[in-house]
């Protein structure tokens, strides 16, 4: 299982919220083609197709774990990685 797999996994599984680092949810986002605009200290993610869009900011080192959520929220409801995921 590649990296990016097993950090889609542990974001869908919802076990590790509080575990997930920034810059690796903000990696992912981007390597699911989402595009990113950064102003300040938000990171703002949209993609084609996908309706809501999704506002990341750092807790120090890591995401927020009620971002994390909205972000394993918006993959799941539009199937987003599942071909990635195993």
């Amino acid at each position: 299982m590649s990296r990016n797999a097993k950090l889609l996994a542990k974001i869908l599984s919802g076990r590790e919220d509080r575990n997930i680092r920034f810059e690796e949810l903000t990696g992912l986002l981007t390597r699911l083609d989402f595009q990113c605009r950064i102003k300040g200290s938000h990171h703002n993610f949209s993609r084609d197709g996908v309706q809501e869009r999704i506002n990341l900011q750092s807790d120090g080192p890591l995401a927020k774990r009620y971002q994390v959520k909205q972000v394993r929220d918006i993959l799941a409801k539009y199937g987003i990685g599942e071909d990635d995921h195993e």
